[in-house]
């Protein structure tokens, strides 16, 4: 416990209808085009196996910027460079690909950051899907990475970070490769001895953006 407590305070740190209308005598027909949103799924490809999470609609920024970075193959050939059982998967830093610069790793990312998008719903619960980013004192506005990401493995230990840290998906199928990855041996610095590998992020092709939903409503006096 007394370890977990501790990598909590450190992660702080490092991570980066109808409606009627009586306006006359007469019969108002009414159509109304309703587009509904498809939350995009993608499925993060491991060396320990395949998680498949949604990505959320209320948080646009950082699902525009995971599907452009998926789509580039920024993630392929990373590390999950930050394991802790019992609290959280961190991999998207693309220093991971240079195994000169291991005390750097966790700092990498593009020349960019993401703003904060906090959705009260959206919650630390197992299998959630947030970014990383740099501690409040030089990150006040809470800021994402621009790459890296971690997913919750413990909701119990995760939950005081709701609100502080953007949730922008969740995982669907896939938990026990969450569980797996965070079982892995690890370094004084959380890092896997044996790597796990992010192989490949790709989108699942399934079904249209948006759909029309017309619906005709007739109200007579």
């Amino acid at each position: 416990m007394k370890r977990i407590l501790t990598h909590f305070v450190m992660l702080s740190v490092v991570l980066l209808g109808a409606v009627g209308c009586t306006c006359s005598n007469k019969k108002v027909e009414k159509q109304t085009t309703e587009k509904v949103m498809i939350e995009p799924v993608y499925d993060i490809n491991t060396s320990l196996g395949t998680i498949r999470v949604k990505l959320y609609s209320k948080t646009p920024k950082h699902c525009a910027n995971f599907e452009k970075l998926a789509a580039e193959g920024y993630y392929d050939g990373l590390l999950f460079h930050r394991v802790i059982n019992g609290f959280m998967i961190q991999g998207g830093d693309p220093l991971t690909r240079d195994t000169t610069r291991v005390a750097e790793y966790g700092s990498g990312g593009p020349d960019y950051t993401v703003p904060a998008e906090f959705v009260s719903e959206y919650r630390h619960l197992k299998g959630a899907l947030a970014a990383a980013r740099r501690g409040d004192f030089v990150n006040p506005t809470r800021a994402s990475s621009g790459s890296q990401f971690y997913i919750v493995q413990d909701e119990n230990t995760c939950a005081q970070l709701d609100g502080q840290y953007t949730v922008f998906g969740q995982t669907i199928e896939g938990f026990e490769v969450i569980d797996a990855i965070a079982n892995v041996e690890t370094n004084y610095r959380d890092l896997p001895l044996v790597p796990v590998y992010i192989l490949s992020v790709k989108k699942v092709e399934s079904q249209p953006q948006e759909s029309a939903d017309t619906t005709a409503v007739a109200d007579t006096l």
